[in-house]
């Protein structure tokens, strides 16, 4: 018989200092871990398997149009249900990553799953050698998968870097050991670390939100407290990223990739002359935009030299306020709703069905996301509540991002994942909307300012910061190439994106070059981070079209959202007048920080 649900149901909440907190409802994925549904869904992955293999290896290059239409419905089956089981287990064990019996789990299905879809290896590579005219007549026909092509066009744009049926297949087989294992050793590692502060011992999450606290004081003894804990562990940090870099080099060069950023942009579906672009903008913008803001932010501290605990200080004018969950939800419910009222409705049942688990808890993976699951179910959002302005801001950007999901679910499971870089625009729009509508209603000039300066800064962080880390992941890989990386390479290479992007008004203190090791984007998903970037710029350029005027914004909005994966961006982006591959339209996205700064000079006089 199956056992009880880990999770309290959806309602029941945990209590906090911040009110009753929501806690994830996963019946709607499996009623328990050991819920027959879940035992059942594992034979059934493997008869899926066993039965694709047989009805179309050696045969895709022959199908008709229906056939073939018929053939992708049965791999994007097979893709739901192994969905399904590595959200299951995989959100148990983000919620308490230090349990060995989530862990478990979550690794016992990870090999298996390898294991069961290995007969699969052999369709993206078979796909791949269908003939050019061949598979533009089959998936061009009326009755064939036409509105999967977008899908196949994306996996056939890997053939040059497609390997033999065997090393795929090992590749596949090896994974497990490989790149998984690093990540699980790095996700473990960070949720064990343990922070002394005056006194208390913080998880990293708690030890982090320290460093956005009133008092000067208690910021240094985080970050102190941060640079111990990191430096002590760094050997161990170095080693993962010595290792997944190397490991990367090595699939990359039997690839042919041409650089190591290739396969991002690749998977991405977006031109590198586009990244590079953005990059370039934004590095040229950076005494425009960070070195004068913070010069600014120094002024108001009345400090000649920030220190790295100064970064995300409040003013001082800005009153210490804990905002409860009732209130921070009703705050993105109505700036959702003021945009259009349909926006607060596809928002509105994470909070009310178990979608969302907001507390800091220990164990559980920090920071925040939003994670699809699968089409058939509904996204579920991790946050780490704990009162700050700033986690209103996260609450709105995650749920943009669940929004976008559902809206996009409508594509099915293979058409509905969006390319990174259109990823975050629906985060951070909800972002954008939250912070305008709480500028809007807000007189007091202090108050004003302390709301212009956090979304500066929220913007700096997105932007500015996020670019230096992919200067530092560029240079990271580039350094690696040349041979084994010791910490203090790896620490000279983030000290040196950081003093260019942050400014010469900061100081840095002894610990901070070791302050890449928390990162889970570099370990994770290399070359990720510049996906924000990309995703603050288009969004600034789409919310000046919204305040134009452009006709039919929400209903062109909605569609953009709606399209998933189905079109690329210079699709999505034609209705709003919007170009990417525009040097200028970057330049378009980093004026509106540009004009925030001014308005917060204008406020100086």
């Amino acid at each position: 018989m199956a056992g009880q649900p880990i999770f309290d149901a959806a309602g029941q909440g945990k209590a906090t200092p911040f009110g009753d907190l929501p806690v994830w409802d996963l019946t709607d994925l499996y009623p328990a871990p050991d819920a027959p549904e879940l035992t059942a869904d594992m034979a059934r992955l493997e008869t899926l398997v066993t039965d694709f293999a047989a009805q179309y290896r050696g045969k895709l290059a022959d199908l008709t149009p229906a056939a073939m239409l018929d053939c992708v419905r049965a791999w994007e089956q097979i893709d739901i249900v192994a969905g399904r089981i590595m959200s299951y287990a995989g959100l148990r064990y983000y919620q308490n990553t230090v349990d060995p019996v989530r862990a478990k789990m979550l690794g016992d299905l990870q090999g298996k799953i390898t294991d069961i879809t290995t007969p699969l290896v052999f369709f993206s590579l078979e796909f791949n050698r269908i003939p050019d005219p061949t598979y533009e007549a089959v998936f061009t026909a009326p009755d064939g998968p036409a509105r999967y092509k977008p899908v196949f066009d994306r996996m056939r744009a890997m053939r040059p870097h497609q390997l033999s049926d065997e090393l795929e297949q090992f590749l596949h087989d090896n994974s497990v050991v490989g790149a998984a294992a690093w990540n699980r050793l790095f996700d473990e590692t960070t949720a064990a670390l343990s922070f002394e502060v005056d006194g208390a011992t913080l998880s990293l999450e708690e030890t982090l939100n320290l460093l956005t606290e009133h008092d000067r004081d208690r910021r240094e003894a985080a970050a102190r407290a941060l640079a111990r804990v990191f430096g002590d562990n760094v050997k161990l940090f170095a080693r993962i990223h010595n290792t997944l870099t190397k490991e990367k080099a090595i699939e990359d060069k039997w690839r042919k990739m041409p650089t190591p950023q290739y396969g991002r942009h690749l998977s991405n579906h977006v031109e590198p002359e586009v990244v590079e672009a953005l990059r370039n903008a934004v590095t040229a913008a950076y005494p425009r935009l960070s070195h004068r803001y913070y010069a600014l932010k120094a002024r108001w501290l009345g400090l000649d030299k920030l220190q790295i605990w100064d970064r995300n200080a409040p003013l001082p004018t800005d009153a210490p306020r804990t905002i409860g969950w009732d209130e921070a939800r009703a705050t993105v419910l109505d700036a959702y709703a003021g945009f259009d009222p349909k926006l607060a409705e596809l928002a509105e049942p994470f909070f009310d069905r178990g979608w969302i688990d907001a507390a800091a808890t220990p164990g559980k993976a920090p920071g925040a996301f939003a994670h699809p699951t699968v089409t058939t179910v509904h996204p579920y959002v991790l946050l780490n509540y704990l009162g700050k302005p700033r986690d209103v801001m996260t609450l709105a950007h995650e749920l943009g991002h669940g929004v976008h999901q559902r809206l996009a679910a409508d594509q099915g499971e293979l058409l509905a994942a969006t390319p990174l870089t259109l990823a975050e625009t629906a985060s951070v729009f909800g972002e954008m909307l939250t912070f305008r509508a709480l500028l809007a209603r807000t007189a007091d000039p202090a108050q004003r300012k302390a709301l212009l300066a956090g979304k500066v800064e929220d913007m700096i962080n997105t932007v500015v910061r996020q670019i230096a880390f992919y200067d530092f992941e560029c240079k990271l890989h580039a350094a690696r190439a040349e041979g084994e990386l010791t910490p203090d390479d790896i620490n000279a290479l983030w000290m040196s994106v950081q003093a260019e992007s942050l400014g010469p008004v900061f100081e840095f203190m002894p610990g901070y070059e070791t302050f890449w090791t928390y990162v889970p984007h570099f370990v994770h998903s290399p070359f990720y981070v510049y996906a924000y970037a990309f995703g603050d710029g288009l969004v600034n350029a789409l919310y000046a079209a919204y305040e134009d005027g452009l006709p039919d914004f929400q209903s062109k909005y909605f569609d953009m959202l709606a399209a998933g994966g189905s079109k690329h961006h210079s699709e999505l982006l034609a209705p709003f007048g919007l170009d990417a591959s525009d040097p200028a339209f970057w330049d378009k996205g980093l004026s509106m920080i540009e004009s925030l700064i001014d308005e917060l000079e204008a406020l100086e006089g």
